[in-house]
């Protein structure tokens, strides 16, 4: 016999060893499939979003120090992270991805992957929807039409202002999902029955994104407004029939449109001087503040009961939402107190 036919022959005397399967905990995995259910990844814009689990935690059965709750996040920032490893969360669903461009290291120099190292070395997951919340019927753009038209989806509402709602940019190629995410889109257009002031509107955006914290008992909300520089009338009583609008960053959505109000969590300098010279008003509001009051007005209860449905009806976990997360901007006034 040969030396190679002995070698192998050798070999074949040695039991197979197959590797361990690894997965994340059941818990993350119910969150995971709750988020895919409400807010499909295909509704996701993929020309530069990154969307989806982006870290997914080794589930280890010894590891009881962790819960069966989810931290919500517009961003995943360092506080944040102490926050969810303190809580003992078992995931992050963080609207802003924390991975956005590809990565050719991971170290602990970089803030934000120090972040993902720490939280991997604690088991705790993270999946961002961005796009997808923003898209999705019902989702953030809806829910920013819902404050501009006083809408409640759950109870008739005394504000309530009877409109029509429009699409922008559909979502494309959705031929796989169910029907109820046929109206799809990056963005909406209100058109009201009956004109409105821009005061009544600037008022209801104000009330309807201010989040309260228990750190901080105070409104966190405020908007900025821009209005054509011609017009005679006081600025409040400008009457807006439409309005765009879209969350977070929305010039490269909204600019064109032919509406007399723009409604975005942030616009450039220059972008929010050609709509007012074009006749247009402008409410912004912070990128991220377009966003937060979303996690605990709609996300949180929807959340909820979809994964007691992945869980077979099982209640008995948390969806809590961030105390550390805010805009990284704060307004300060003259004479504010702590300044």
């Amino acid at each position: 016999m040969n030396a190679q036919r002995l070698f192998r022959r050798s070999l074949s005397t040695f039991p197979i060893m197959s590797s361990p399967t690894v997965t994340s905990s059941p818990f993350t995995k119910a969150v995971v499939g709750a988020m895919r259910k409400l807010y499909p990844e295909a509704l996701a814009d993929k020309s530069f979003d990154n969307t989806g689990l982006l870290l997914e935690a080794p589930y280890r059965p010894d590891n009881t120090k962790l819960s069966k709750s989810a931290l919500l996040t517009i961003d995943l920032t360092q506080a944040v992270a102490d926050e969810a490893i303190k809580g003992k969360h078992s995931i992050i669903i963080s609207y802003h991805p924390i991975i956005f461009r590809p990565l050719k290291a991971l170290t602990l120099a970089n803030t934000q992957q120090n972040s993902l190292l720490r939280l991997a070395s604690e088991g705790i997951s993270v999946y961002s929807p961005h796009t997808a919340v923003d898209a999705a019927p019902g989702g953030l753009n809806d829910w920013l039409a819902d404050i501009v038209t006083g809408s409640n989806p759950t109870a008739k509402s005394p504000y309530f202002q009877p409109h029509t709602r429009k699409i922008i940019n559909p979502v494309p190629n959705l031929q796989d999902l169910p029907e109820s995410f046929s109206s799809a889109g990056y963005g909406r257009i209100v058109t009201f029955s009956n004109p409105q002031s821009l005061g009544s509107l600037v008022h209801g955006i104000i009330n309807g994104l201010s989040t309260w914290r228990t750190r901080n008992p105070q409104p966190t909300t405020s908007v900025s407004v821009a209005t054509p520089q011609t017009l005679d009338c006081q600025q409040s009583n400008i009457q807006i029939k439409t309005v765009g609008i879209c969350a977070g960053s929305g010039g490269s959505m909204l600019n064109g449109l032919d509406v007399d109000l723009l409604f975005t969590g942030e616009l450039s300098h220059h972008e929010a001087l050609a709509a007012i010279e074009a006749g247009r008003c402008v409410v912004t509001t912070f990128h991220s503040n377009s966003e937060r009051a979303f996690l605990n007005q709609r996300m949180v209860p929807a959340l909820k009961k979809m994964v007691a449905d992945e869980l077979d009806g099982d209640e008995d976990f948390r969806i809590d939402v961030s105390e550390c997360d805010r805009d990284p901007y704060q307004v300060v006034l003259q004479g504010t107190h702590m300044w």
